[in-house]
């Protein structure tokens, strides 16, 4: 399972733009390209499918225990090579252990032997990121390290000494890329905007790549991959329902594909169907699930989509239904956007959420639920990961679950459920034990 993780000190220093653009040219250039993504994340993997034609998978050293690391790293089993892309920085986690690890980029590169490729932002400075790159490289002695491509630098003379810096430092150079203002991809609040949302997705593939070919030592890199055998792992997460209903649109697209993977390997059917599209869930679904996404930019038109919740209601009367972060607002009884605009929801719960006022709410949870839900008994430990800017106005139903950050604190977002009808805040990743 050879492969690399790329890496940086911190968030936005250019690690996407070579992550899509070394997919893309290393699958041009003929081999079966495998990316995984290392941490929560829900956005980056679509632009990984898109780069490399493959589906990409979440490894998560915090929530996911050894078993499912394996069956996940298992996916590259046909691949010729792996690209993992990090989160935040290097060595950015939780302080408290999780079921394998804090959730670092560089527990998930020890973890695969794949050696880091750390990308500098050179910006500002010269010589001086030999000491940011050399720190990086001597703070975890047996972190497995392939070397550094240097980002945004000026000119031939900054190039030279940046060199320098890091020939004295005994690092490798494996690239050197040019300051360029048109290779950000578009963002909004959560980061990135998806995959589906870009106007012109392809043509910036191909641009990254390019970039790459004509900036980094391809073989260079290649040559670095390293990597363990695979080993069998345990079962995939296994499926909460035989037929799920499950919304997918630009309002409902946070799924993990670890969890789809499952459902469809234990024999689950995914019948998927859009709420923007005022479409109802197929009235043979056993389930109703609706992922996270973005429905405060849709508010007004989930407001007007009758067939959707008509259908939504008309499931719930007799079958579970369940919603993860949007999913749950689109269940509550009013979204209020950003310019203070009241939009009636589903009215399945009582949930009054607002981004009028917005609150960061970011990190690991853990959730013992006090009601079942769909594919897990009360009582059962989950593990998920949180990321909104909601504040919760009016909760009124019962509590889902005693809700806890990676450190065991409660948080006040519990979810909650009615009648067949459940919620939470937290994107599910695995149950304890699964």
């Amino acid at each position: 399972m050879r492969g690399l993780l790329i890496s940086a000190p911190s968030s936005g220093t250019g690690k996407t733009t070579v992550m899509l653009g070394l997919l893309r040219a290393l699958a041009e250039d003929g081999l079966a390209v495998q990316p995984f993504k290392s941490g929560p994340d829900y956005i980056d993997p679509a632009f990984h499918r898109a780069a490399s034609g493959r589906a990409s998978y979440n490894i998560d050293t915090w929530a996911m225990d050894d078993g499912l690391l394996s069956a996940i790293s298992a996916k590259a089993a046909d691949a010729d090579i792996c690209i993992a892309e990090g989160s935040m920085g290097l060595y950015d986690g939780v302080a408290t252990r999780g079921q394998s690890g804090f959730g670092t980029s560089a527990e998930t590169a020890k973890r695969m032997n794949w050696p880091v490729v750390l990308v500098l932002d050179v910006g500002g400075q010269a010589q001086s990121a030999a000491a940011t790159a050399l720190g990086f490289r001597n703070y975890m002695p047996d972190l497995p390290f392939a070397g550094v491509i240097l980002n945004r630098v000026a000119s031939p003379r900054h190039e030279r000494l940046t060199r320098l810096g890091m020939k004295r430092a005994g690092l490798p150079v494996l690239g050197v890329l040019p300051r360029r203002g048109d290779l950000t991809l578009p963002e909004r609040h959560l980061g990135l905007i998806q995959a589906v949302e870009h106007p012109d997705l392809e043509a910036a593939i191909a641009g990254y790549a390019q970039f790459l070919r004509d900036h980094v030592d391809l073989e260079a890199i290649k040559a670095a991959a390293s990597g363990k055998p695979i080993v069998p792992g345990g079962p995939l997460p296994t499926p909460p329902a035989q037929r799920i209903a499950l919304a997918q649109d630009a309002a409902f697209s946070f799924t993990y594909p670890h969890l789809l993977e499952g459902w469809r390997a234990a024999g689950a059917e995914i019948l998927p169907f859009s709420p923007l599209a005022d479409q109802a869930p197929d009235a043979s679904a056993d389930l109703v699930w609706l992922p996270g996404g973005y429905p405060e930019l849709h508010a007004g038109k989930l407001a007007a989509a009758d067939r959707f919740r008509k259908g939504l209601r008309s499931h719930a009367e007799t079958r579970p239904v369940h919603g993860e972060c949007g999913g749950y607002m689109a269940l509550g009884e009013t979204l209020i956007d950003k310019a203070g605009t009241a939009h009636r929801m589903a009215g399945l719960l009582g949930l009054v959420t607002s981004y009028e006022k917005r609150k960061f709410h970011l990190g690991y949870r853990r959730a013992v639920l006090k009601s079942p839900l769909p594919g897990h008994a009360a009582g059962a430990a989950l593990r998920g990961h949180e990321f909104h800017y909601s504040t919760i106005l009016e909760q009124p139903d019962a509590p889902l679950a005693d809700v806890f950050d990676a450190d065991g604190n409660p948080v006040p977002e519990t979810g909650s459920w009615r009648g067949t009808v459940s919620g939470t805040f937290f994107h599910l990743i695995t149950g304890e034990g699964a």
